[in-house]
């Protein structure tokens, strides 16, 4: 009873539309009020949460999204994909999921992929006869590989939640986010295969294909570079951070030279804010771990599951269908937040590897950002396009089944998750 009260007092907060992070603190307060009569321990509870050298993974890897947005590397990199694969049938479809993917594991973020690749990619898809909404389904669905792909924000902050390794995290979602892009192109040329009205360009010469590579090459090179310092053990997760914005920056500065002090101060002003209410939201987190931690919910929720004798796969299906419901209501940010303390300590009794539950997890939101009524991307795609929310649901319903499939997968096939970890050497 106690966790549907906690549960069902924490999703009505957020459904009122006030700041995660307020509602979080506000249901810890509460929580710590009635239970110990004071909220004395949450000052040495936030600090402990926050004073973590992990944390500057954060507004490092946002700086990197950032300088390489205002340098319009995004450009270039659209321009790749498209000459180099365009002119096979389906083509367009495969260029935009490709540009999501590379662009996806320099931003990390679903809603900036999805904005980013859809002002270029949904044009131009029109323009060689795709449907609308067939243009609107795959940059909606490709956009939401910002969440599997790292360095993704979403990871970063399940990580510092359940206190995994964050390099171990990344490398976990590298071949699944690449399967995933993989599926989605597949479909994409049968899709185009199946429509009389699309045209393929016809294929641009190699001179120009070189020279398409050559202009993109830049941002071909920072995933490589972040990613592959970590799996060679190189970088920490927080120096691959600092390389992937120190790198940036020189890319933005002496090969674009279109970035000065006043793009330097926009990029380092909109880090700060991005930043500082993601550092909320997790001192909220850590108010609302602490509070349930004192009531024992973790423990009741074990001591539960435990009496329904569900076994770890069982227990996993409960919890991605529970995920799925969620994901129609509520943010990928609140999903971790509010499921994640409570769920942890059941995982860890029945032997569940987290790292594959984070890999599963962010899948899992995937699916959130294109799911009514509140999938964020859909209203993305429709604010840059006008087109029908309901032409946008359409078009991205194809990949919501796709997705499901490679979750089904992973359960499944745990390995695809874990081998890359596993061959770097990170214990778990």
């Amino acid at each position: 009873m106690t966790m549907f009260l906690v549960f069902g007092g924490l999703i009505a907060l957020l459904l009122t539309g006030i700041p995660i992070f307020a509602a979080l603190g506000l249901t810890a307060t509460a929580i710590l009020l009635l239970n110990e009569g004071n909220i004395s321990s949450v000052a040495d509870t936030v600090f402990a949460h926050l004073n973590k050298d992990l944390l500057t993974t954060i507004p490092l890897f946002v700086l990197m999204a950032q300088i390489m947005i205002r340098a319009k590397v995004i450009d270039d990199l659209y321009d790749f994909a498209h000459t180099v694969i365009g002119h096979i049938r389906g083509g367009m479809g495969v260029a935009t999921v490709l540009s999501c993917t590379i662009f996806a594991a320099i931003c990390g973020s679903s809603v900036a992929t999805a904005l980013s690749i859809g002002s270029s990619a949904i044009p131009q898809m029109k323009r060689f006869g795709y449907p609308e909404r067939d243009a609107l389904g795959v940059v909606a669905a490709g956009g939401t590989l910002g969440i599997l792909i790292p360095p993704s924000g979403p990871m970063i902050l399940y990580a510092i939640v359940s206190e995994v390794s964050i390099g171990a995290l990344f490398l976990a979602g590298i071949i699944p986010g690449l399967l995933m892009a993989l599926v989605f192109s597949a479909f994409c040329i049968v899709q185009a295969s199946r429509r009389d009205s699309i045209d393929a360009p016809a294929a641009a010469a190699l001179p120009v294909m070189l020279a398409a590579t050559r202009r993109s090459i830049w941002a071909l090179l920072a995933p490589p570079i972040v990613m592959g310092g970590i799996y060679f053990g190189i970088f920490t997760a927080s120096e691959a951070a600092a390389a992937g914005c120190l790198y940036s920056l020189l890319v933005a500065v002496f090969v674009y030279r279109d970035f000065g002090l006043r793009e330097l101060w926009e990029c380092t002003h909109s880090t700060m804010r991005t930043s500082m209410m993601l550092f909320m939201i997790i001192a909220g987190a850590a108010m609302f771990g602490h509070a349930i931690t004192i009531i024992r919910l973790p423990v009741g929720v074990t001591e539960m599951v435990a009496g329904l004798g569900l076994s770890p796969l069982g227990f996993i299906i409960a919890v991605m269908a529970l995920i799925v419901v969620l994901g129609m209501f509520l943010e990928s940010i609140a999903i971790i937040l509010i499921t994640t303390p409570i769920l942890l300590p059941t995982m860890h009794q029945l032997g569940i590897d987290p790292i594959w539950y984070g890999v599963l997890l962010m899948i899992n939101l995937e699916l959130a950002m294109i799911t009514p009524p509140v999938g964020m991307n859909l209203f993305v795609i429709k604010g840059i396009t006008d087109a029908p929310l309901s032409e946008v649901v359409r078009g991205a319903s194809p990949f919501v089944l796709l997705m499901l499939a490679g979750l089904a997968v992973l359960i499944a096939v745990p390995g695809l998750a874990l081998w890359l970890p596993d061959t770097a050497g990170f214990g778990r």
